[in-house]
């Protein structure tokens, strides 16, 4: 995995993950379990959790760099 580490991660701050050619941008809103996040989309302001965007698996791509 390149970028950021999920123990880095903090509330408030905005990321860019890329996972399998797709790229989501996200606010993270609050930390729920060690690997577990609480997201809101910064384009349709959806929430979902981080298992929900890992939902069908890791990528060789993957990726997590603030925005």
């Amino acid at each position: 995995m390149k970028g950021l580490a999920f123990s880095s991660l903090r509330v408030g701050k905005r990321y860019r993950l890329t996972n399998y050619g797709e790229c989501y941008e996200f606010e993270l809103i609050s930390i729920l379990a060690r690997d577990e996040f609480l997201l809101k989309d910064l384009f349709t302001l959806e929430t979902y959790k981080m298992s929900q965007l890992l939902g069908f698996g890791v990528g060789d791509d993957l990726e997590i760099r603030m925005v």
